[in-house]
């Protein structure tokens, strides 16, 4: 299990690293700087202590859930092979993010946890990680309780782990990637860029993470021609809110609990705003 963890680790580390030099190559929006406004904050706060700090938390949660309702000990997945187990909950748990993210753009005491993660003007590989910490302890325990909870091998959640980080730097790096057909399936930062675009007709699509065909599906793609027509400008509708949306890690976690500070409302709604 420890190899696994160290090489798991090594691999989301090494796709940091790709992924910020790769972006110097093949911009998507050339321009953006390396350590663009918020890098550290979103490096250091939110990538390593916010993430150590709710795995403890969201560890201890799910061995609390398991011991009251011994439900790992019916091993329900346990005879599943290795590569089935993740497959399951890499899709499953992609289907529950897609439906949660939408219900986060449509309610707006959701919308105001969620807001922090639209609020970084230079997409990149490592803006994904910003992102409130009530809303990583609900998606997170989401994601996790079910691999403990039906005795899937423990590998599966250190793999899954993997997958998701790696994942997200992907769709939200800075990177020019033509998909082609395969934007039917699996989603990239062609789409997903557009989810953050202040873009009136981008605005409430594109929710997915792994797989983009939840959006072809439920009717929320939007993918105008790369060629003709690209995302220019991220982040939050200023307009809508009267001040900067904050800098600092700890007022961002603040911000969603100040009803003056911010529309009650996610943005976008009857003029077009920011999606996630």
């Amino acid at each position: 299990m420890h190899a696994v963890e160290a090489w798991t680790l090594a691999a989301v580390v090494g796709a940091g690293i790709a992924f910020s030099i790769l972006e110097r190559r093949f911009p998507y929006t050339p321009g953006q700087h390396l350590v663009r406004a918020g890098f550290w904050n979103d490096l250091l706060l939110y990538g390593f202590v916010q993430s150590y700090v709710l795995g403890v938390v969201i560890g201890r949660f799910i061995t609390f859930l398991d011991g009251r309702t011994g439900l790992s000990r019916l091993h329900l997945v346990s005879g599943w092979p290795i590569l089935a187990q993740l497959g399951f909950f890499v899709v499953t748990h992609d289907l529950y993010i897609y439906l949660f993210h939408r219900l986060q753009h449509r309610t707006p005491w959701l919308w105001r946890l969620h807001e922090a993660h639209h609020s970084v003007r230079d997409v990149d590989w490592l803006s994904g990680v910003r992102s409130h910490s009530i809303e990583i302890l609900i998606n997170q325990t989401v994601e996790f309780a079910p691999i403990v909870l039906l005795g899937a091998a423990p590998s599966v959640a250190v793999l899954k782990g993997a997958v998701g980080a790696i994942w997200g730097m992907f769709i939200h790096s800075n990177l020019d990637v033509r998909l082609g057909r395969l934007q039917y399936v699996i989603n990239g930062p062609e789409m997903h860029r557009w989810h953050h675009a202040v873009d009136p007709e981008a605005y409430d699509k594109n929710f997915s993470t792994k797989f983009a065909f939840w959006d072809w599906l439920f009717g929320t793609a939007y993918f105008p021609d790369p060629a003709r027509r690209k995302a220019g400008v991220f982040g939050l509708a200023d307009r809508r809110y009267p001040e900067a949306f904050p800098v600092a890690y700890f007022v961002q976690h603040a911000y969603p609990f100040l009803p003056a500070a911010a529309p009650a409302a996610p943005l976008g709604e009857g003029d077009g705003g920011a999606g996630r």
